[in-house]
């Protein structure tokens, strides 16, 4: 069954896999898709990921990270932007997520990067997903 929105889908693994606890999840590879498992990382978000070969598309591997006390690190993600429903924003218009606790990534015209760095460099563009 094909899938029309793929961060969604990648969206939906990571966050089912912070539920079941889960040490680690597999995604389809994309640009896209490392870019926003790129930000999640630095962000502290997730511990690491990696690029798994497979002879087609590629997967990549997201180890989700948790506390001392198993407290999933990421507690919640909301996809803003919908093949349906596009939901841009001006260079005004990027607001921070939860008072700054979480992150929206944006996607501008100089690549994938959160809200802070939007804000920074003054531009607008495509609100991807909320993260927290």
């Amino acid at each position: 069954m094909p899938v029309t929105d793929t961060v969604a889908d990648m969206l939906a693994v990571i966050n089912t896999g912070v539920m079941a606890h889960k040490e680690a999840v597999l995604v389809k590879r994309s640009k896209l898709h490392e870019n926003i498992v790129d930000i999640m990382k630095r962000e502290g978000f997730i511990g690491n990921y990696k690029a798994v070969e497979d002879g087609k598309q590629g997967m990549v591997k997201v180890y989700l990270k948790y506390d001392k006390d198993k407290t999933p690190a990421l507690t919640g993600v909301k996809k803003i932007s919908k093949p349906g429903r596009r939901q841009y924003v001006d260079k005004k218009g990027v607001k921070s997520v939860y008072g700054g606790i979480g992150v929206a990534i944006v996607s501008t015209s100089q690549g994938v990067m959160t809200d802070r760095e939007a804000n920074e460099k003054n531009l607008g563009g495509e609100i991807l997903c909320h993260i927290w």
